[in-house]
């Protein structure tokens, strides 16, 4: 049987492709065990400085497999208890790794597999790419972060609008309301998307993460508090080789070079 997760590290970026293409890459079980495992992988990684995470085939995913979770409620398991198991991990991995994260969005991104897009720190989409929250359409509430991340990405009014009503968004769409940062033609959804990881690969990671550190806590705490944490993230930064490397470049009125230390 093929992987259903593959992943690759090639200069400093590492791709994490979600690998049931026959199944628009809805998540199963073992699917989702195996992403976690690789999304932990990529945080570990030293040599992975940026992280794409794409679909195989047509879709980017179609969320929970809802065959796996109809056999799932007719023998009496209902969710199982997934969404503790499985998607706040993988959420919480891919919102905490020290790296910068880019959803390369092929195609569908529904449910849960739209969350994996939201809870991405950049997200560049295909023309052809469709969001989707999904949740109302089965009965089901918002889970994998999407009521905590929809809302930050387009506010409140939208997020509730896209929850209730569930209607899918097109990437222009998309683009427009602040849910991804890039919409390019299908066939140059791979390099832009590697190109700009690259870009990110080749910056100052320490950087990088305090970013999304800052923002995450920034999301839900008072002013004195960012401030505090701003200090200490300039204090940790401070210490860097990249910033004294940087500083010392731009002294010398040349381009800095970054090697993620």
């Amino acid at each position: 049987m093929p992987e259903t997760v593959l992943y690759d590290v090639t200069e400093g970026v590492a791709t994490i492709t979600l690998n049931r293409p026959d199944g628009m890459n809805s998540l199963t079980e073992e699917m989702k065990e195996a992403l976690l495992a690789t999304a932990r992988r990529a945080a570990a990684d030293e040599a992975a400085r940026a992280v794409v995470i794409t679909g195989a085939g047509r879709a980017f995913c179609a969320g929970q497999d809802l065959r796996e979770h109809a056999g799932n409620l007719a023998a009496g398991k209902g969710l199982d208890d997934t969404v503790r198991r499985h998607y706040n991990p993988i959420v919480l991995t891919l919102t905490r790794m020290p790296k910068p994260v880019v959803a390369a969005v092929n195609g569908v991104a529904a449910g849960a597999g739209a969350s994996l897009a939201f809870a991405s720190d950049l997200v560049v989409a295909s023309e052809t790419a469709r969001f989707a929250t999904a949740f109302t359409g089965i009965g089901l509430a918002p889970d994998s972060g999407m009521s905590w991340t929809l809302q930050r990405l387009v506010g409140r009014a939208k997020a509730a609008e896209l929850l209730l009503l569930g209607e899918p968004v097109k990437a222009a769409e998309a683009l427009e309301i602040g849910l991804v940062h890039r919409v390019v033609p299908a066939d140059e959804l791979a390099p832009a998307s590697v190109e700009l990881a690259r870009r990110l690969a080749a910056g100052p990671t320490a950087s990088y993460a305090a970013v999304k550190e800052a923002l995450d806590h920034a999301a839900s705490a008072d002013l004195a508090s960012a401030l505090e944490l701003e200090a200490d993230l300039q204090d940790r930064c401070e210490r860097t080789a990249d910033h004294h490397n940087a500083t010392e470049a731009f002294l010398n009125k040349r381009r800095p070079t970054f090697e993620g230390r």
